[in-house]
């Protein structure tokens, strides 16, 4: 282990990068209900509930407002099929909003099979250490002091880079659970929309929307899948011969890179779930 403060600081920006990296494929395979100990998974649990009485009015409101949309007059509503298919529709959105909770944990519970067989079959661990390789260590710690100044500089700026990276991309992820919960607690009101021909369109749009949201972390797991495999080898140091602040901005730049397209796949997982199911 280095002591010089250049490549300690250079390394510490790379682990900060394995952290986050490793954090991601441990959120990966957590469900809402066990993340963070269960506690924000509680208090939506209990906003669900306290929303479902509102939910169970509105489901009386659609309901009338689809038999005065769908029936043109009250003579329609005397024919067995009108009666029959309505009460069919009532009954199965009354389940929706009490079931609501059921109904997602089983959408992500698909889901979460699919990320983690893609997991599984990548072969692949979360997260390894990446470390600066020993030719840039030999270059740096061989620089005199003042020829040092302009490395310092390449360093603070590559470091700061790869960490803001590191952040973006975890908070990407953290939101990803952030909207799950937010879908699990609002669920009761788009879910009563299904009482009501003309607006079940809604509770069709919001069950597409949280799978979307599902789907998004398998998007997640497949760019870290190929990140790994892009990133496999480390960034090419180049000709030796050259100054070592030339060959640390040519490893930081290239990494810097290699991040960025990750990163880059990891905020675009939402539009990219979007594409593929038409959503």
């Amino acid at each position: 282990m280095s002591d010089n403060w250049i490549v300690q600081n250079l390394n510490s920006a790379l682990q900060t990068w394995s952290d986050k990296l490793a954090e991601i494929w441990t959120l990966l395979t957590q469900s809402p209900e066990n993340f963070k100990g269960g506690a924000i998974w509680s208090v939506m649990t209990n906003i669900n509930g306290g929303l479902k009485a509102i939910g169970y009015g509105l489901l009386v409101l659609f309901f009338a407002a689809g038999l005065v949309k769908t029936c043109g007059s009250f003579t329609d509503m005397k024919k067995p099929e009108h009666v029959v298919k309505a009460f069919i529709r009532f009954a199965l959105a009354q389940g929706a909003v009490m079931s609501g909770m059921e109904l997602l944990t089983a959408i992500f519970s698909i889901v979460q099979g699919i990320v983690t067989n893609i997991m599984s079959h990548s072969g692949m661990a979360g997260g390894t250490v990446t470390e600066l390789p020993s030719e840039i260590v030999d270059k740096i710690e061989a620089v005199g002091m003042l020829e040092s100044i302009p490395l310092w500089i390449v360093t603070l700026l590559g470091s700061l880079l790869i960490t803001v990276l590191s952040f973006v991309m975890i908070l990407t992820v953290y939101g990803r659970m952030f909207k799950l919960y937010m879908y699990t607690a609002i669920a009761p009101i788009p879910l009563a929309t299904f009482a009501g021909e003309p607006t079940q369109s809604v509770g069709k749009n919001f069950i597409r929307s949280y799978a979307g949201v599902c789907l998004e972390g398998a998007i997640i797991a497949l760019a870290c899948i190929i990140f790994s495999v892009f990133a496999s080898s480390p960034p090419a140091i180049g000709d030796t011969s050259l100054s070592a602040v030339t060959i640390v901005w040519n490893y930081v730049g290239e990494l810097v890179f290699n991040l960025l397209v990750l990163v880059g796949a990891v905020k675009a997982s939402d539009r990219i779930v979007k594409e593929i199911m038409g959503l």
